[in-house]
């Protein structure tokens, strides 16, 4: 069987982006169970709890939510465990520097294969306060309305 090429995107915290403001991402690998990684190549998972956290020198993450595989029997993994996260050590250092700086956090923004490994992209993020989330959608709704200005324009000299 050939291996797999390129990437497929199995859940996305779109949420993250509204609620958090990120300043660096990094790819990591995760150490799965078999059931697992056939729940994730069936398209199933959910990011909207979940976190990462340093403990001992190591990365990992928690409560996100991977269902029980349907073909599974006894065999089957709990829906939210902690799983460890495979990362470099010049970069779990950086992270938890990062962290202990205070107000930062780590969340996961994605779950996707790359090349058939299943990895997740993970955020160094600062918690947005709520005036923030409202400037943020208004600089949107502004941009938004004045790309609609600039085209209509270029089809009414056309």
């Amino acid at each position: 069987m050939p291996r797999e090429r390129g990437e497929k995107v199995v859940a996305t915290n779109r949420k993250a982006r509204h609620d958090y403001l990120i300043s660096d991402t990094y790819e990591a690998g995760m150490v799965l169970s078999g059931t697992e990684v056939k729940s994730l190549r069936a398209g199933r998972a959910t990011l909207v709890d979940g976190y990462a956290f340093i403990e001992g020198g190591e990365a990992w993450l928690d409560a996100v939510h991977i269902p029980e595989y349907s073909g599974g029997s006894w065999t089957n993994h709990p829906p939210r465990r902690k799983r460890k996260l495979l990362l470099h050590k010049k970069e779990i250092v950086k992270i938890s520097h990062k962290t202990k700086e205070g107000g930062y956090t780590l969340i996961p923004l994605r779950i996707y294969f790359a090349d058939g490994r299943a990895k997740v992209e993970i955020a160094v993020a600062k918690g947005k306060k709520e005036y923030d989330k409202r400037q943020t959608l208004r600089e949107r709704t502004d941009k938004r309305e004045s790309d609609r200005a600039i085209s209509a324009q270029r089809h009414l000299g056309d």
